[in-house]
């Protein structure tokens, strides 16, 4: 910005001829210093911390709300320039934002420390081990369909699956059960049970994926909000569509569009 002021300075003390030229000279100038500013450059960096689990850490920048995430061993991308925020958020480690200076581009790679989430547990917790379930152990047959707790009492209260007679012999019956529970309501009350059981499940997901940091500082939702954005976001079935598919950058993006709606509902109700 320097040769601009230099410019300026000069047009004061020229005629109309050497001014007509600096103009020009003037633009040309002010066309480069822009351009340099508004083009962004890929930066390379590679994430450091006391864990071997690197991959899969959320690195955004906040000004052009783009993201990526990064490779095996910590390593990374994004297009930024001096002047830029990145976060870095993952559940395991503690997030961080770094604003990014000239001296971060000028090194081939962009070394970035973190600290592990050290969490101090007061009882014994029972992980889940999605490998290990009734399929791999042989209980039931590969290709059969599983069912949650609600579906199987669905499926229960509405099969119409003929049963053997009492007497052993040919032939059955047909449950009169279904329909006593279609007429008591017995069904619809199981329906919406299912319903709230996947909205549960969806929850689950998001805190699991999320941690409370990224809600506040990424998406902005006040601490006070959190928990009913989340019940607000699992309520919208394109979101909950995208969420089955476990793409985190694609949950992200949608999750920010949602943030934007819901900080505009909280504004319209505190005014």
């Amino acid at each position: 910005m320097e040769e601009i002021e230099i410019i300026l300075h000069i047009l004061k003390k020229n005629n109309s001829r050497m001014r007509i030229r600096i103009c020009i000279l003037f633009i040309l100038v002010a066309d480069a210093v822009f351009a340099q500013e508004s083009v962004r450059t890929k930066l390379n960096g590679k994430i450091i911390a006391n864990t071997m689990d690197l991959e899969g850490v959320y690195v955004i920048n906040l000004k052009t709300e783009k993201s990526t995430m990064t490779e095996k061993e910590g390593y990374f991308s994004i297009a930024a320039i001096p002047g830029d925020t990145l976060l870095f958020s993952a559940v395991h480690l503690e997030g961080m934002r770094i604003g990014l200076e000239q001296e971060h581009f000028q090194k081939e790679l962009f070394i970035v420390k973190m600290k592990p989430v050290i969490t101090y547990l007061k009882e014994v917790v029972v992980k889940k081990y999605d490998n290990i379930n009734a399929f791999s152990l042989g209980i039931i047959s590969k290709g059969k369909k599983s069912y949650t707790p609600a579906e199987r009492k669905l499926y229960t209260a509405t099969s119409l699956s003929p049963t053997a007679s009492s007497n052993g012999m040919a032939g059955g019956s047909i449950s009169l059960d279904p329909l006593l529970n279609l007429i008591s309501g017995r069904t619809k009350m199981l329906k919406k049970e299912l319903e709230v059981e996947k909205k549960e499940m969806f929850l689950r997901q998001l805190d699991a994926m999320f941690d409370e940091n990224h809600f506040i500082n990424v998406l902005k939702i006040p601490l006070e909000y959190v928990k009913g954005f989340k019940y607000y976001a699992v309520e919208n079935e394109r979101f909950t569509t995208v969420l089955k598919t476990k793409n985190k950058t694609n949950i992200e993006f949608l999750m920010i569009s949602l943030a934007k709606k819901y900080n505009e509902i909280i504004v319209c109700e505190n005014e």
